[in-house]
């Protein structure tokens, strides 16, 4: 009987797998359009009761995108108001769509990677990942392990495509 070897490991490859850096969080969106007057304009009276009285509590440890899905100009301060409470409540906060915080927690995720692991590595990025903009995440992963790498290829240890050899 022949012992089953595990090419991929005596190979020296490391695969990370683009999964490994989906977020776990809860993310909610805050959407500025229904605090317009009309739907039309923000009246900076009406927002700002708006912001009193809203309970900021429900986001607490939480990461929130804002956002006006209204074709409306939204003030800067107005944004920077709801950030404000946001931080007060201890949530993670970010202006702009759900994809970009999406990615800014994915981003979050690969620099907190200890590159020690990866040094002079042959690293192989698996690209099947439930990821809502893959191209961000695969590029931001590449630029935190090249300078470390000794080469980085894109795909499966059974088809791979270089991408980075030094």
């Amino acid at each position: 009987m022949s012992e089953i070897r595990n090419r991929v490991k005596e190979s020296g490859l490391i695969p990370i797998d683009l999964a490994s850096f989906v977020p776990e969080e809860i993310t909610i969106e805050i959407d500025l359009k229904d605090q317009l007057w009309q739907g039309l304009a923000l009246k900076e009276k009406d927002f700002r009761t708006w912001v009193k009285s809203h309970n900021w509590n429900t986001y607490s440890g939480k990461s929130v995108n804002v956002t006006c899905s209204a074709d409306a100009i939204i003030p800067t301060w107005a944004f920077m108001l709801v950030s404000s409470k946001l931080t007060e409540v201890n949530a993670y906060s970010l202006v702009g769509n759900d994809t970009e915080l999406q990615n800014a927690l994915i981003l979050k995720k690969i620099n907190q990677i200890d590159l020690s692991e990866f040094e002079d590595g042959r690293i192989i990025i698996k690209g099947c990942a439930d990821v809502k903009d893959p191209a961000y995440a695969m590029s931001e992963l590449l630029k935190k392990l090249q300078p470390v790498a000794k080469t980085i290829m894109y795909g499966e240890p059974c088809s791979t495509v270089p991408v980075f050899k030094r």
